[in-house]
């Protein structure tokens, strides 16, 4: 590929992410059949007595992202030292990406497209690291809240969603069984990739993925350390919300219930556009349990989908028009 060729690529490549993922959000904002109703509820909420708790819940979303930016500079340390600044705009830039694959899973690529040539295979797959601290902080919490609330919240003639209790109880002991297998794989990640890459077809690639085995146990405690705060801001943001709409709840019956959405929000394969839908859904099963105010239960819901993943997505567009593909001079 000729100079000219990869200079022209490199200023044409960020606008045209730039204008797609723009007008994708903006689309799928639209689209969303209860958002107008929940955009009025909460814009009034702002100009009520409970705009401090929605100003807070935003000011937790940016402390949110900069942990996750923290982790991501963590992860690099061994590959590519970059600063806070740049971890935080590739975040962003990857959260905007993400936001139109399933489950997210464009976001790594998006980030590692920010890093030195040579270096973003193994950014990607660096990524790993802390995808799993990640999922490991979300599904052991929520397997002891899953436990409370088939213990103390339900009784023997309730279900969730027309599962029975029963149902829900085999469900509990396999995700305690699947999550100690995880966590010990991730304890054990450099022994897991020894087994893994004596596989002959992932032993050709072994070298994009041998930094995995640089991480030592007190960066692995860290990262997980990092994702089980950004759990409980996540439980904090949801309750404030759950509170300023007016939905009357326990705290530890909140913590339970949300635990569980965002478990099953983490398995269940979606696209973040047509999250909302299914967060609302969840959310009137779960909270229903325990409450009658079915629209603050979707406002909340609502309110979580724009703050903590519109926000940051339309803030990550911006950072997609300064990527560059192709650096080498």
């Amino acid at each position: 590929m000729t100079k000219r060729t990869k200079l022209l690529l490199n200023y044409l490549i960020g606008p045209i992410l730039f204008i797609w993922l723009s007008w994708s959000i903006y689309n799928q904002i639209r689209q969303q059949s209860d958002i107008k109703q929940s955009w009025e509820m909460i814009t009034e909420a702002f100009l009520g007595p409970q705009f401090l708790k929605i100003i807070f819940v935003v000011l937790l979303m940016l402390l949110n992202w900069g942990i996750e930016a923290k982790k991501w500079q963590m992860q690099l340390k061994g590959l590519q030292p970059i600063s806070f600044l740049f971890a935080f705009k590739s975040v962003l830039a990857g959260q905007s990406v993400g936001f139109n694959t399933v489950n997210r899973l464009g976001e790594p690529v998006a980030r590692a497209a920010f890093l030195s040539d040579g270096n973003r295979i193994q950014g990607v797959a660096l990524s790993i690291v802390g995808n799993m601290a990640q999922i490991i902080a979300t599904i052991l919490v929520s397997a002891f809240a899953l436990l409370y609330l088939r213990l103390d919240i339900l009784n023997e003639q309730q279900n969730i969603g027309g599962i029975p209790i029963e149902w829900i109880a085999a469900f509990n002991y396999l995700v305690f069984i699947g999550i100690s297998v995880f966590i010990l794989a991730y304890f054990k990640l450099k022994s897991l990739f020894g087994l893994i890459r004596k596989i002959p077809f992932v032993n050709k690639y072994q070298y994009y993925f041998e930094k995995l085995e640089s991480f030592q146990q007190k960066d692995l405690w860290q990262l997980l350390w990092l994702s089980f705060i950004r759990y409980g801001i996540f439980i904090v943001q949801y309750y404030l919300l759950l509170t300023v709409f007016n939905v009357t709840i326990q705290w530890l019956d909140a913590f339970a219930l949300i635990s569980v959405l965002l478990m099953l929000l983490s398995i269940i394969p979606t696209i973040a556009f047509a999250e909302l839908g299914i967060r609302g859904k969840l959310s009137l099963i779960l909270f229903g349990l325990v409450s009658n105010n079915m629209v603050g239960m979707v406002v909340a819901a609502a309110g979580i989908w724009l703050i903590n993943l519109i926000l940051p997505a339309i803030a990550g567009t911006l950072f997609i028009l300064g990527i560059q593909i192709f650096r080498n001079k």
